[in-house]
């Protein structure tokens, strides 16, 4: 391989955006961990990224911890006569054998509750997500800007 080769491709590796991870577990990957900046004094954030399962195997997301928050929940979000409601998904969510599970502004996501300090432009939260299959697995979730992943697409950030 050429030295300007290596170069270029050293350098298209580093414009690969933090959020593009994508972290495997036995069958599981998850990819594109992310949640939003917060202003100080906020105590809850979002945590959000895709799922996938290339076993035959169904599999379960059960939980999750962070040393950022206090506490961690499984959410949904929805829209009940023009009022946001979340609420906490117990039982966690189904990863189905050869399926994928969503995370995502508007839906299910990853509630950080009790935030420890703001989430700050730039940096990554850790997030370890226990299955009842796979076990733990720990992802960085990568702090975007407030208005990352509008309408239901990220906005080109």
């Amino acid at each position: 391989m050429t030295r300007h080769m290596f170069t270029a491709i050293a350098i298209a590796s580093l414009a690969v955006p933090a959020s593009a991870e994508v972290v495997r577990k036995n069958e599981l990957s998850i990819a594109e961990p992310w949640t939003r900046q917060t202003a100080p004094g906020q105590s809850v954030g979002g945590g959000f990224m895709t799922i996938s399962n290339r076993s035959r195997n169904a599999d379960r997301l059960v939980s999750a911890t962070s040393p950022a928050a206090q506490k961690v929940e499984i959410h949904s979000m929805t829209m009940d006569g023009g009022i946001m409601r979340m609420r906490p998904v117990p039982d966690g969510l189904p990863v189905t054998a050869g399926g994928k599970l969503e995370l995502k502004p508007g839906g299910f996501h990853i509630m950080l509750i009790g935030l420890k300090a703001p989430l700050a432009l730039g940096s990554s939260v850790p997030l370890t997500l226990r299955f009842a299959k796979a076990g733990t697995v720990t992802v960085q979730l990568k702090v975007e800007r407030v208005a990352y992943g509008m309408e239901g697409g990220h906005d080109g950030h």
